[in-house]
């Protein structure tokens, strides 16, 4: 198979070099040939590469000679399929220009879709995030319910990644049933991807269920390969239930396969669990060695998910405990990568999704309600409640307006108040070293500078990690210098950002509350809610109520 891929990978750069300056000819025998028979040989050859090229090629002058736009997305879409990696991004390129060309939304938003699946592929979830996005500006005004529902799968996925279990089940509940008794392939993706949010969600015995249902419909359905992937999910499941050995045994059979199929993803995940395994089994030397070829599709393919990072810190306490320090020390660097990879990719998909998917998502729903409601009279039975309304409501309202100004006054004195407190210099701490304290300050100045804070689930020993210090000395300083316990101070740093964010900018006004959370790094929207109700006294509605009152 990759002496046949290396061969069509020739073929495709020597068709491409040749440019515009030589067509590729169709053999004659190809000539009259339709597109459906071109296409049905090259699934028939796909296996053989080469063979399926002449086809394919065939299949992309075609659609080039005749100018027909909707054939070549079609045959760039195979191309994209049959090359190697670092072509696929090339065709689906090539894609989305022909695609425009026939200026039909539901084909681009197809096009844009399937240049994200392959970005997700490769495991470049912020470049596939942007591609979903796009397509779902096209697709969302469209009635292809296919790709419509092919949009919803990959956005699941995107929410199974950030942990929205619920969120993906919802979405993924609706594919199983729209694909059930339709397309068969997407029907079971969608089924192996709710086992995988059933099984984070702890309802290990719902994921069990539905793997031996797509093992079954794997049979029925007669698509063999995907039964690696249930298998797999099997394993994973049984290490929640504490059923080691048939973990082990069971991923342990899905790896060559999962291999061969580039899939380095679930590849590294099996790694995973393998190793947690024989940990649980306290057969420590071979479980390290599961956790180092997690590091190593890190290192070498830049993979890796938020349960995944454990394999770190294991690996650190094995090398710490066997006074290893140049292992333990390697591992350290690792997990600051890993670390600060997953930060910056977990902040940027959960601002994309919430702000561009979510809040679009939302605000297309308003509007339908609004439309409605304005076929019904709503106000009749409304004005016997208006008067007592009326006076609950001035009260509220002069009471918010004074805790309003009064935010306001604060937020434009922050920064000299911030220069006052740094030139009153306080009394030292007993115990801790003015060395210590000057450069945690400094730590300090600088983490706030960088909006840091910004990052999701801070704990003082996070911080403390980053900053080489001890817990102790940090919380210490913090309540010394910045008259305020841990938790506060982070989540009081947020709160003044998002403060900030909306009075400059009007784009974040229009955010929901659960945008905003993700925006300033809050787990849930429920403790944004309550920062900035216990920071501000008032609600972020009435907040950005008064600040667009005060623009216009």
């Amino acid at each position: 198979m990759k002496q046949h891929h290396l061969l069509l990978l020739v073929i495709f750069i020597s068709h491409f070099v040749a440019g515009q300056k030589n067509k590729y000819r169709i053999p004659d025998s190809l000539q009259n040939k339709s597109y459906t028979y071109l296409d049905d040989r090259a699934y028939e050859l796909k296996k053989d590469s080469s063979k399926a090229a002449v086809y394919l090629l065939s299949y992309l002058q075609k659609a080039k000679n005749e100018q027909n736009w909707k054939e070549a997305v079609n045959a760039y879409q195979n191309l994209l399929h049959q090359s190697p990696d670092k072509q696929k991004l090339i065709y689906a390129d090539s894609m989305i220009y022909a695609a425009k060309k026939t200026n039909d939304n539901a084909i681009i938003g197809s096009a844009y879709l399937s240049q994200g699946i392959a970005y997700y592929s490769l495991k470049d979830h912020s470049e596939a995030m942007d591609n979903y996005i796009i397509a779902n500006s096209y697709i969302s005004k469209t009635k292809e319910k296919y790709i419509i529902f092919k949009l919803k799968y990959h956005m699941a996925l995107v929410k199974y990644y950030l942990g929205y279990y619920e969120e993906a089940i919802s979405l993924l509940k609706e594919c199983e049933t729209f694909f059930k008794n339709k397309n068969p392939q997407p029907y079971l993706n969608s089924l192996h991807s709710l086992g995988l949010c059933y099984n984070r969600t702890g309802n290990y015995g719902l994921c069990d269920e539905t793997n031996i249902l797509g093992l079954e419909q794997c049979k029925k359905l007669g698509i063999p390969e995907m039964e690696v992937y249930f298998i797999h999910s099997q394993g994973i499941n049984a290490y929640f239930k504490k059923n080691y050995d048939f973990a082990i045994q069971n991923i342990e059979s899905t790896i060559e396969q999962l291999n061969e199929n580039n899939d380095f993803g679930n590849e590294s995940v099996g790694y995973f669990y393998i190793g947690k395994s024989y940990w649980e089994l306290k057969k420590y030397e071979k479980a390290i060695l599961y956790f180092k070829k997690v590091d190593h599709l890190f290192t070498t393919k830049g993979y890796l998910r938020p349960d995944l990072r454990e394999a770190y810190e294991l690996l650190i306490n094995y090398y710490q405990n066997k006074n290893d320090s140049k292992s333990e020390s390697y591992y350290v660097k690792q997990l600051l990568k890993a670390d600060k990879m997953l930060d910056e990719t977990y902040a940027y998909l959960a601002r994309r999704i919430n702000k561009e998917y979510n809040t679009k998502e939302l605000l297309r729903l308003q509007a339908q309600l609004a439309k409605k409601s304005y076929n019904y009279s709503v106000l009749i039975g409304f004005t016997s409640l208006l008067f007592s309304g009326l006076l609950i409501v001035t009260y509220r309202n002069f009471r918010n307006r004074k805790l309003y100004k009064q935010l306001m006054l604060q937020s434009n004195q922050s920064k000299a108040k911030t220069k006052l407190k740094a030139k009153n210099e306080k009394q030292a701490i007993p115990g801790i070293n003015h060395d210590t304290v000057t450069m945690i300050l400094r730590q300090l100045e600088k983490f706030e500078k960088e909006k840091k804070y910004l990052y999701k689930d801070w704990k003082i020993g996070k911080l403390a990690t980053l900053f080489k210090t001890n817990p102790t000395y940090l919380s210490a300083i913090i309540h010394h210098y910045k008259d305020k316990r841990f938790n506060d101070y982070i989540n009081d740093l947020k709160i003044d950002y998002i403060v900030s964010l909306l009075q400059t900018d009007k784009k974040t006004q229009k955010f929901t509350n659960k945008a905003l959370a993700e925006e300033a790094g809050f787990s849930t929207t429920e403790l944004f809610a309550k920062a900035f109700k216990a920071k501000t006294k008032i609600s972020t509605a009435y907040f950005i109520e008064q600040i667009k009152k005060e623009n216009t």
